[in-house]
């Protein structure tokens, strides 16, 4: 068993991550890290941690105090300036180490780690490269066009205006119009900028990114060669059913032909806390530790 600490398990990223290690064969949870509840019972989080069917978790400790205990493995989720442990694998979700060359930033159906200090993608990153890094070569880098839409859980646990009721019900809002973080996600991989719009759609989790781009050739043969062997991301022929993502670290992939103009559109459908954030964090530590790339991944089911 690889002895396991999460850090910043209060917010959304962190509690989903949490949920992947207790459920995972091959990981042992020794730290519980949150400044917040420092000091706390694991129930303190959710009541359901009660209830685990794993006997008596870890209590809360701070952060700093969590990343000392000297487990094998640590997740991060929450903005930091980590020195991280050289003999750990650590798995940063934050985003603070996206764009660090000490860091390995891995996706891993399109790259995987390279070194024991990971930096998870995006969520909204995510779906777009998985819809468009089998496609760059064969696309107008001018042409592309991604619209992604997420759910309110993207925004994270903390409390601010624009998570309030009265702005997300019954309303679409794009919110960080051409200046988005995950823009520079997207053409750090793609190697070309792209014009992207998100926006916050009234669920509580679920991402979709729709992605238009002109293309040389039918773009649907190199999503099936590239996703072919893969047992999270499926190429389907219907259109990608956010619902069926929902509480999944799956993603789907379905491109078509816009018959009017001759223009591709690719759709990619994933959950934000899933493959967006906790289950890639899981699947990036399976494949740096050695472990079945899908150990503790939500992966089956057929939930209403």
């Amino acid at each position: 068993m690889v002895t396991t600490a999460v850090l910043g398990a209060a917010g959304f990223s962190g509690q989903e991550t949490l949920d992947r290690v207790l459920a995972h064969p091959g990981l042992e949870l020794v730290a519980l890290g949150s400044d917040s509840l420092a000091g706390q019972p694991a129930a303190a989080l959710d009541s359901r941690l009660a209830r685990n069917g794993h006997g008596e978790l870890p209590r809360f400790v701070s952060n700093d105090d969590a990343l000392a205990v000297g487990a094998e493995l640590v997740f991060v989720s929450y903005d930091n300036e980590l020195v991280a442990p050289a003999e750990a694998t650590v798995v940063d979700l934050s985003g603070s180490h996206r764009f660090d060359p000490a860091w390995s930033y891995a996706l891993p159906e399109l790259l995987q780690p390279q070194t024991r200090h990971i930096a998870n993608p995006g969520c909204y990153a995510t779906a777009a490269l998985l819809a468009l890094a089998p496609l760059k070569d064969v696309v107008d880098p001018d042409s592309v066009v991604v619209d992604g839409k997420s759910g309110i859980s993207g925004a994270g646990r903390q409390l601010k205006e624009s998570s309030h009721a009265a702005v997300v019900l019954e309303n679409v809002v794009p919110y960080k119009v051409g200046e988005h973080r995950h823009a520079l996600e997207i053409a750090q991989l793609l190697g070309f900028p792209v014009t992207f719009v998100p926006h916050v759609v009234p669920l509580r989790r679920g991402l979709v990114c729709t992605c238009y781009v002109t293309a040389t050739e039918d773009p649907r043969p190199l999503l099936h060669a590239v996703y072919a062997g893969s047992h999270v991301v499926d190429v389907i022929e219907t259109v990608p059913d956010l619902a069926r993502l929902q509480g999944t670290d799956a993603a789907e992939l379905a491109a078509f032909e816009d018959t009017q103009t001759g223009r591709w559109i690719v759709i990619c459908a994933i959950d934000n806390l899933g493959k967006g954030a906790a289950g890639q964090a899981v699947q990036n530590a399976n494949l740096a530790l050695g472990l079945e790339e899908t150990a503790g991944l939500r992966l089956s089911g057929v939930l209403v």
